[in-house]
């Protein structure tokens, strides 16, 4: 017999504006702690120096996570000049020094060369597995890392501030798997300057961004609160980037039984397009339209 999970049946989104050093396992630990919440994911690790938008979920939302990680996203980083490090930021150790700095001009030309559909390898102290093993682990423990370059779409990369010579701030917008210190290690190599991350912040993620943001640390003073309940966005929140249908009573019934149902509001969405539905305000299903009815992938327990 399985095991119940203990803890409150509550289902909805928390945006917390992460601090730098927790890791996100960690940040979402805290979240689920303070809502008393039977279950909690995240829709995107940041790393524990990385700061900014942490979209946890509960509950439910779980289900929706992947629509939010599957989003685009959009990061502001420093970039400093001069140095390559193993793992690409300030948490590593130098491993190459230039004294070449570019000019502003030099960035701006280069930009573009990371901008559209790009081929990108991830840093080798990333998550990424390898023969079924961690990319850091393998790299911690000395292994001669390699890894493949993988497709990624950057929609924009901009260079913001130019604080001074030996640093840039750059602004990214782009979709999954994206990997800002990567960017900066090939920028840098572009440049012929070398560089790597020293701060780095998301400021926003599919339909999520930090002006809904919660501080950690009032998370925590919260805790347990129905001030703290408050803060909750809905479920369907992190359904913002699909198009929304409609269903009666009777299709309510078939699709939480995971059975295609008719739909209503399909007028601007495309055959096979995924899309969720909800009777009378209340989230029921996402899955793939098929011309005036759901196939659901996913359906929703709530109330």
């Amino acid at each position: 017999m399985a095991r119940r999970r203990k803890g409150r049946d509550i289902s909805g989104w928390l945006v917390v504006d992460k601090p730098a050093g927790p890791t996100s396992t960690a940040v979402v630990n805290k979240v689920r702690w303070a809502f008393q919440a039977k279950k909690a994911g995240h829709a995107g690790t940041l790393d524990p120096e990385a700061t900014g938008l942490l979209a946890v979920a509960l509950g439910e939302a779980t289900k929706t996570v992947p629509y939010v990680t599957d989003a685009m996203k959009a990061y502001e980083f420093t970039v400093r000049w001069g140095a390559a490090t193993n793992t690409d930021d300030a948490e590593g150790e130098v491993i190459e020094t230039s004294d070449s700095r570019p000019s502003d001009d030099e960035i701006k030309a280069a930009l573009g060369q990371f901008v559209g559909d790009i081929e990108q390898v991830p840093p080798k102290f990333s998550a990424v597995k390898i023969d079924g093993e961690r990319a850091y682990k393998l790299a911690r423990d000395g292994a001669d890392v390699e890894i493949a370059a993988r497709p990624l779409w950057v929609e924009e990369l901009l260079l913001v501030d130019r604080p001074d010579a030996d640093t840039a701030v750059l602004e990214m917008t782009c979709g999954k798997g994206g990997y800002v210190r990567a960017i900066a290690r090939d920028l840098g190599r572009v440049l012929g300057c070398l560089g790597h991350v020293v701060t780095l912040r998301r400021i926003w993620s599919g339909p999520f961004d930090l002006e809904t943001a919660v501080a950690l640390d009032r998370v925590e003073e919260l805790a347990q609160t129905p001030e703290l309940d408050a803060l909750l966005l809905p479920l369907e929140t992190g359904l913002g980037d699909l198009p929304e249908l409609h269903c009666g009573v009777e299709s309510a019934t078939r699709l939480r039984n995971g059975n295609p149902a008719e739909v209503t509001g399909g007028g601007d969405v495309e055959f096979g397009e995924t899309a969720w539905v909800s009777h009378q305000g209340t989230p029921v299903a996402v899955g793939e339209y098929r011309g005036g009815k759901l196939q659901p992938s996913r359906v929703f327990v709530t109330g």
